[in-house]
């Protein structure tokens, strides 16, 4: 497996875009450590909080698994890795009283606290937004939940899968009931999730630029299926506007063509093709005279005579392999493409020339400490590409607990005695 570094992680004197934001991080899974993962590549100081013994959810999320240095499983899963890059680990039980009031102590001087406890979970704990932000009223507490805060929902638990259920992105997503393999699809990763973190991460930028003006921080409450229900983007306006309910149709487009997969001597391929002139230069690359067609011509016409163009692309589409393909059409501007698996995506020269496939290490001289078989964790880097306050990668995935009293010390000023005492109690 080839690793490369991206060049976001080359030694910078720039601090990040957020040096200096404290973030405290309650959340586990992905939606709520997708936001501090993108606070934490951006400079943020994000202290993740986690159970003694446990830790967060995705650790156990397996297989696959870490392997050891001899190529055999651990009990650490690949899972963790995808969402928690830059941040450092504390275990605190926060069902002890001293545990909770750790927790308060850190967020007495965070800027941000990101939580994805069901709705009122956290105050029972004195943990939640009320409690935290009379301690500190600049606070940013931003809540991720299934359904939100208020509506007959809110006290149900929610998931990514649920939710693309519920919010009707399966319904669009798939083959069609008629067609080999139809029926309702999830996403092949949980994008609801995904969007949720990334909404929240706006939110809590916005809400600490407001706090520039007010002085203030504010709760912010950001719901899976709120978040699902907005990403239906065009399909949802389609609804919204037209009272057309939208169906599933494979790899097509409801309002362009051809914009779908075909078939190639070899394989498939994806075209994409967004506007009447890539459409003219594919034809005239392919030979055929379909652009002086008036059932073609346009992009509304084509859509109308999708099922009479197709077949005849296809056609015609069967008579190169793919990379030929790739080749006729790359300087015509014809988005074209092959269809990889995540494998071949990681080998593919742009891929690799970007940088996106990073390995750290957890413990910078390469020799973990006892009874620690994982020390590098290879993950994508981030998509953000700041000019002058580069992303920098300062910690790997951390393994449970690993910086539970370098963080006390430097953020509490606990010494050596206090530590020593609450790790016996197994409150750290």
């Amino acid at each position: 497996m080839n690793t490369t570094t991206s060049p976001s992680s080359s030694s910078s004197p720039a601090a990040g875009a957020l040096d200096g934001l404290r973030v405290l991080d309650l959340s586990r899974v992905l939606a709520g450590p997708w936001c501090t993962q993108n606070l934490a590549d951006l400079g943020a100081d994000v202290v993740k909080i986690e159970k003694p013994g446990a830790g967060d959810d995705t650790r156990h999320w397996g297989p696959p698994f870490f392997p050891d240095e001899h190529g055999q499983p651990t009990d650490e899963a690949c899972y963790f890795a995808a969402c928690n890059r830059n941040k450092r680990s504390v275990t605190v039980d926060m069902a002890t009283p001293e545990g909770q009031q750790l927790i308060r102590q850190l967020a007495s001087s965070s800027d941000v606290v990101v939580e994805n406890f069901k709705t009122g979970g956290l105050a029972r704990y004195g943990l939640d937004y009320a409690s935290l932000s009379a301690l500190n009223p600049r606070l940013v507490y931003c809540s991720v939940t299934g359904f939100g805060h208020t509506g007959p929902y809110a006290q149900r638990a929610g998931y990514d899968l649920l939710v693309q259920a519920m919010s009707g992105l399966m319904s669009i997503t798939g083959h069609a009931d008629g067609e080999a393999g139809g029926g309702p699809l999830r996403v092949g990763v949980a994008v609801i999730d995904l969007f949720t973190g990334m909404y929240a991460t706006t939110a809590i930028l916005a809400a600490l630029h407001a706090r520039e003006r007010t002085g203030r921080g504010q709760h912010i409450d950001i719901a899976l299926l709120d978040v699902a229900m907005a990403t239906l983007a065009n399909q949802g306006a389609s609804y919204l506007n037209a009272d057309v309910v939208p169906q599933r149709q494979g790899n097509s487009h409801p309002s362009l063509v051809p914009y779908q997969d075909f078939p190639t001597q070899d394989g498939r391929m994806l075209l994409a093709i967004g506007n009447d002139g890539q459409f003219a230069r594919f034809c005239e690359a392919a030979g055929t005279d379909w652009a002086g067609d008036a059932r073609f011509a346009t992009n509304a016409a084509r859509v109308r005579h999708r099922q009479a163009l197709v077949p005849l692309m296809s056609e015609v589409t069967r008579q190169r392999p793919t990379a030929a393909w790739i080749a006729l059409l790359e300087d015509k501007a014809v988005p074209c493409g092959p269809i990889n698996d995540i494998g071949q995506a990681f080998d593919d020269p742009q891929v690799r020339a970007r940088g996106l496939r990073v390995a750290q290490q957890r413990w910078p001289d390469g020799t973990p400490p006892a009874g620690r078989a994982v020390n590098t964790v290879v993950s994508t880097a981030s998509p953000l590409r700041l000019s002058d306050t580069p992303v920098q990668l300062r910690h790997a995935p951390p393994a449970l607990g690993q910086h539970t009293e370098e963080v006390l010390r430097e953020h509490l000023g606990l010494d050596g005695e206090r530590l020593a005492a609450l790790r016996a109690r197994g409150v750290v």
